[in-house]
This record gives C-alpha cells, sequence and structure tokens, in this order.
C-alpha cells in the first residue's frame, strides 16, 4: 500500500513536471515568433531608410542645396590647376 502511494505521488509529480515545462516550451515559442516578426519589422526599416538615405545623398540633391544654401558653384576650367604628387605617383606605380 506504501509503495503503491509512494509511486502514486511520483507519477504526479513527474506529470505536474511535464505539464510545465510544456507550458514554459509553448511560452518561449510564442516569445520566440514575436522575436521574429520585431526582425522582420526592423528589416523594412532598415531597407526604408536605406532607400531614404540614398535618396537624400543623390549627386544631384547634393549639388542643388550646395549651390543654394551655401552659394557654392563649380569653378572655371581656366582656374582649375591639376596638382600630381611625385611621392604618390612612385606608390602607384
Amino acid at each position: 500500500m506504501r509503495l503503491n502511494l509512494l509511486l502514486l505521488a511520483v507519477l504526479t509529480a513527474c506529470a505536474l513536471a511535464l505539464v510545465t515545462s510544456q507550458h514554459q516550451a509553448r511560452k518561449l515559442f510564442s516569445q520566440i515568433e514575436q522575436e521574429q516578426e520585431r526582425t522582420r519589422s526592423f528589416e523594412v526599416e532598415y531597407g526604408q531608410l536605406q532607400l531614404e538615405q540614398s535618396t537624400w545623398a543623390l549627386h544631384a540633391r547634393v549639388q542643388k542645396l550646395a549651390a543654394q544654401a551655401l552659394g557654392m558653384r563649380r569653378p572655371e576650367a581656366a582656374r582649375i590647376h591639376v596638382v600630381s604628387l611625385p611621392a604618390v605617383a612612385e606608390k602607384n606605380r
């Protein structure tokens, strides 16, 4: 009789442990899915930010802003002087 009660107690403890571990596994799986969804959301946002950055950095836009906001302009061809550096030219050969 005592052995049966002991076995019943062990069986009950094992059943409770099984239920608890399954519940914990389901919670963790749910958290993984939520984090994967966040990852996908961040990837979409990152792609949008890359697109926005490429739009802001367009050469024509930068040139327009430089001319309008800073009053910059392209120098005349006669004012451009090309300077060669002998030390750098030797290293590149």
